[in-house]
């Protein structure tokens, strides 16, 4: 799909998501300066290519937890109690922001904070709002930073990932462009790190049954939470809502200006619009074990 490749360039909304495990450094868990410049120095130069950019990242929970020196397995049952959780992540968002906001400083280019819970989206007042928040900003020139509201968020009000909530907020504000920055190349035939026949996907026309079963089992880094399946879910909201999705390695995060120069990197999911899909009711059948 060449053609379509090419087209990238044209794309005027673009929601780039970056996960836990690419943000900081696998030896010790404390922050990767180093990519967390370059992600941001990329997001800037497609802001001045003319692009609306909006920026889905992970990273409070374990930034949080490296600032007071907390295990991922400190307590007794194997995992972090809710209120740890929340906790690491008030003290990790504001540091993660506050990086970001340097970042960006150093590019003369305004950012802003958006922390959503499932409520956002179920909820009609609270969508609109926020869709009208996220319209300001980038009519303002801003490049929104967005995470989910780990501090308040329990089980019954949580998206539960970050590739969820990036395909919701591209389905909010009428992205045409989903970039998932991922620990693997794309999506495989079958899980590349235990079949070396697996087969890497160029691109994906339509999301057929056989597709969305390949993301089943799969699972992503101890960092953070989304595997392939995700990402395919990720894909159903982003495609019917009328963006293309990309899932593409983040070894180099060089690749997001050369995708839009139609580098042909990772899978493209090409997009496939449908008039009456409907956002809530979607996010409402989705379950989080």
């Amino acid at each position: 799909m060449k053609n379509k490749r090419e087209d990238l360039k044209f794309k005027k909304r673009i929601v780039v998501k970056i996960g836990s495990s690419s943000l900081q450094h696998a030896q010790t868990g404390g922050m990767d300066y180093a990519r967390m410049e370059k992600l941001v120095r990329e997001l800037c130069n497609l802001k001045n290519r003319g692009m609306d950019v909006i920026l889905v990242s992970s990273g409070a929970i374990a930034a949080g937890r490296n600032a007071v020196n907390m295990k991922a397995h400190r307590t007794g049952c194997g995992a972090m109690t809710m209120a740890e959780k929340q906790a690491c992540s008030a003290i990790g968002q504001a540091r993660l922001m506050m990086t970001y906001q340097k970042l960006f400083g150093e590019y003369n280019q305004l950012t802003a904070q958006i922390l959503m819970t499932k409520n956002t989206v179920l909820d009609d007042t609270n969508r609109i709002n926020a869709i009208n928040t996220f319209t300001e900003l980038m009519d303002m020139g801003a490049i929104p930073v967005v995470n989910e509201n780990d501090t308040v968020a329990t089980h019954e009000i949580e998206i539960g990932d970050n590739d969820t909530l990036s395909a919701i907020v591209s389905a909010m504000v009428g992205a045409d462009l989903l970039i998932l920055l991922s620990d693997i190349k794309g999506l495989y035939t079958d899980d590349p790190r235990k079949n070396p026949d697996a087969k890497l996907l160029d691109t994906v026309e339509d999301l057929t049954d056989e597709i969305l079963e390949m993301g089943k089992g799969s699972t992503g880094s101890s960092v953070g939470t989304g595997g392939m399946n995700t990402k395919l879910t990720a894909a159903q909201i982003a495609t019917r809502s009328g963006a293309d999705m990309i899932i593409c390695s983040s070894e180099d995060l060089g690749i997001l200006n050369r995708l839009i120069d139609g580098s042909n990197e990772g899978t493209i999911f090409l997009s496939d619009p449908e008039d009456d899909f409907d956002l809530p009711g979607f996010i409402r059948n989705i379950h989080h074990d």
